[in-house]
């Protein structure tokens, strides 16, 4: 490339980037007396409205654990470490933080250790990611196990992709280390690594552990390294509903996707996971409402598709949406905590309590009191 040419590309590239910053600096000015577009939407007949039994009601206690302030603050926490692209110091750095974090809650933490050979290398590297586990009062044999990745790409902070899955998770961990709370099966927390490769750390699980399912060690401890998966529930790109075209302020219909792929071995199964969500969106969700379809793509359930059911949650249709330029943040510069409004975090918030209201559900989790 010429030196014109490299100059031209320069000043294109910043352009194209500084055309970006608006919406990161108007994300923490918005408000000063103007309604939030959440605020504006009738909800009616679309939310709640649903009379809930002793069942639902003790649901929702579970579900009213759930903190916003704690959610933002673990998004924030997360992009601390920048981008956090996989083989860096700075990802290395979250990945600590995040086993740190949750053994904070009391929670036993392990890692799955894995090669990965870089692009345009023919040597592998060590990479790792860490997970923990509830494990169940009466079923510890049996698993759902709730995910979302932890690397990001596009020398910003990654808020969105993915700290905003990872913290959702996480934060629905720390809500089911409340005192008092049980779970009749087990609930696994995987914060992967490698997604923005290819992938590789939720492969690596499926490869390493897949074969380790139900298996008691020792015989008769009722210790179950890995139980058997009932379902996978995934969490990528949470925060950024705002059409397409893209508009500063979040869309009127903004929501909750829920994703899962026809086109697999376990498609039926996964639609019935699917809709477990969808019915607890509409029962235990506080601003924002559930849509489904079922194109599931490109994120760390895909590996799980053929064995288990398994769902991904975003903000928007992976391929029909995000693949058509509806979030201009993504693996960008300007994909900071700052870009984003608390009308955008509460939107991944509603993801939470979409996930644990099914959770809660599938695995009866309860506040015993």
């Amino acid at each position: 490339m010429s030196v014109s040419n490299k100059v031209t590309h320069v000043l294109i590239t910043f352009a194209f980037v500084a055309s970006l910053w608006p919406m990161a600096i108007d994300a923490q000015g918005r408000g000063g007396g103007r309604p939030s577009p959440a605020d504006s939407r009738n909800l009616r007949g679309v939310l709640g409205g649903v009379p809930m039994t002793a069942a639902d009601s003790a649901i929702k206690e579970v579900v009213d654990l759930l903190d916003f302030e704690s959610y933002k603050s673990l998004i924030q926490g997360l992009t601390e470490f920048g981008d956090r692209e996989q083989g860096t110091p700075r990802n290395a750095a979250a990945v600590d933080w995040i086993e740190q974090t949750l053994q904070g809650w009391g929670y036993q933490t392990a890692r799955i250790h894995y090669d990965y050979t870089p692009r345009g290398s023919d040597v592998a590297e060590p990479r790792e990611e860490v997970y923990a586990t509830l494990v169940g009062a009466s079923s510890p044999d049996e698993m759902y196990i709730l995910g979302g990745h932890m690397d990001g790409r596009g020398g910003g902070e990654a808020a969105n992709d993915d700290a905003s899955g990872t913290a959702l998770v996480m934060e629905i961990a720390r809500a089911l280390a409340s005192p008092g709370v049980t779970s009749a099966r087990s609930i696994r927390f995987a914060l992967w690594n490698n997604e923005e490769t290819g992938l590789n750390g939720a492969r690596a699980y499926v490869e390493q552990r897949q074969g380790l399912q139900g298996i008691e060690e020792p015989a008769g401890s009722g210790n179950y390294p890995e139980p058997r998966w009932l379902g996978m529930v995934q969490h990528d790109m949470m925060l950024w509903d705002h059409g397409n075209p893209v508009t500063h302020e979040q869309a009127l219909d903004a929501d909750v996707d829920i994703e899962f792929q026809l086109n697999s071995v376990m498609a039926d199964a996964s639609a019935q996971l699917a809709l477990a969500l969808l019915n607890a969106n509409r029962m235990f969700a506080s601003h924002y409402p559930a849509v489904m379809s079922n194109a599931m793509s490109n994120t760390d359930s895909g590996p799980f598709q053929d064995i288990v059911a398994a769902v991904s949650l975003r903000e928007n249709r992976r391929l029909y949406e995000t693949g058509n330029r509806a979030n201009p943040h993504w693996h960008q510069p300007t994909d900071l905590f700052v870009t984003f409004s608390d009308d955008d975090f509460r939107l991944g918030f509603n993801a939470a309590q979409t996930t644990l209201g099914a959770i809660a559900r599938l695995v009866d989790a309860k506040v015993e009191r």
